[in-house]
């Protein structure tokens, strides 16, 4: 039996998607909502936990890796964060970095507005100016990145 080996010319060749699909752009989102839910399960499995420091958690620190490890918030939240990186390669294999990445800017709005109205946490007026900001950048990055697409 003899096996031939195509010339290179004659191997199809295979495009990548376009950059700026719908498909990319949910992509995205869905990485950020699971990455958002993972912070938030996080943070409320360690509201219950307790403050981690010296002296400020009684007993030693193989009780509080134990007390974290029975928290299933934390579970939750660290299984969040894996879904989210399974979408994130997804759209790292269509999508440039330098279009992406800043998409991540969109958990910090949604995790500041979570932290302020769902966890009940003072945010001070500042800190929504930069948040502000942030959303700002991230519409010039969508449109550069519908533009992308063109």
């Amino acid at each position: 039996m003899v096996f031939e080996v195509p010339s290179p010319e004659s191997l199809p060749v295979a495009s990548a998607p376009p950059a700026g699909t719908a498909g990319s752009a949910l992509l995205l989102v869905v990485s950020v909502a699971f990455a958002v839910g993972g912070q938030l399960m996080l943070k409320t499995a360690m509201d219950r936990v307790g403050r981690i420091g010296a002296g400020e958690l009684s007993g030693g620190a193989s009780q509080v890796v134990g007390r974290a490890a029975r928290e299933p918030r934390l579970w939750l939240g660290l299984v969040l964060f894996g879904v989210s990186a399974l979408f994130w390669l997804i759209v790292l294999s269509r999508v440039p970095l330098s279009v992406a990445y800043p998409f991540v800017g969109i958990s910090y709005v949604l995790v500041v507005a979570f932290a302020r109205f769902a966890l009940g946490e003072h945010v001070p007026a500042l800190r929504w100016i930069g948040v502000a900001v942030v959303a700002c950048g991230i519409v010039i990055v969508g449109l550069s990145f519908r533009r992308a697409a063109i």
